[in-house]
């Protein structure tokens, strides 16, 4: 048997009930497998037919996590074939899906579809989610310890149905991390990747700025120990050699609030 061919669609409005949803989905996938071609035959039912309900169970099965996820991108859905000897008894109710792994549509996943007749039966199908979201990956080699920039990394489309780690879907996420590893040019940069670049250096001479509504007073300061951006760290005041805590707001400059 063929591989199931893959479905494509971006996540539309739901205006209907959940429950509702499920069973025009279903019902969807059974009328076009029968209309289609012969799915039961000699009172059995055939795994064209249970490959037609994973596929309709599946779409909207993700299509309501990204509406209510509220993530954007597109996915695609491969149901994987199965033996095409399988003859399972003809059910007199209507089949019935559920997902039974992971607890997300998304990736690897194992449906199952039930029959609740008088002969009951189960039958667990296998497929692949992929879903495609706008990404930061870098756009040339980065050496480890590099700190990124503006120009070093751009938005690709990419499934990240297969990235573990947490991707970031904004280049200000990334401009000004440090690297923990190199990377290769077109690479997804996740977490796991970053850490927060110092910007101040313990014994750097900076500038306290110390706010209170539209008043600003600045004096001059040495760092105690290093920060990156918005890290409190313990900064001497040289005008009166009191040690505060303030927040690193760019190289070379902290800020308390008054």
């Amino acid at each position: 048997m063929n591989i199931k061919p893959t479905v494509s669609r971006r996540p539309q409005p739901l205006p209907y009930s959940k429950q509702y949803r499920r069973l025009l989905c279903v019902s969807l996938a059974l009328l076009a497998f029968v209309t289609g071609q012969p799915a039961r035959a000699d009172n059995v039912t055939l795994p064209d037919l249970l490959i037609g309900v994973t596929q309709g169970f599946l779409e909207f099965t993700v299509e309501d996590y990204l509406a209510t996820t509220q993530t954007p991108g597109r996915y695609e859905i491969q149901v994987s074939p199965l033996d095409p000897r399988l003859r399972m008894p003809m059910c007199d109710k209507e089949l019935t899906a559920t997902l039974e792994s992971p607890a997300q549509p998304i990736g690897r996943v194992t449906v199952r579809v039930r029959c609740d007749g008088a002969s009951p039966w189960t039958v667990f199908v296998p497929a692949q989610v992929k879903l495609f979201r706008d990404v930061v990956v870098v756009t040339r080699p980065l050496k480890r310890t590099g700190i990124i920039g503006f120009e070093d990394v751009a938005l690709r489309e990419r499934d990240i149905s297969q990235i573990n780690q947490g991707y970031l879907t904004s280049v200000d996420q990334a401009i000004g991390q440090k690297l923990t590893r190199p990377m290769v040019t077109d690479q997804v940069i996740t977490l796991v990747h970053l850490e927060q670049a110092e910007v101040v250096r313990k014994g750097d001479q900076v500038v306290i700025s110390a706010n209170s509504g539209t008043l600003t007073v600045k004096m001059p300061g040495e760092a105690l120990s290093n920060g990156g951006m918005s890290e409190q760290i313990r900064v001497k005041n040289l005008n009166s050699n009191r040690v505060i805590k303030a927040r690193v707001t760019a190289p070379g400059q902290v800020e308390v609030a008054l």
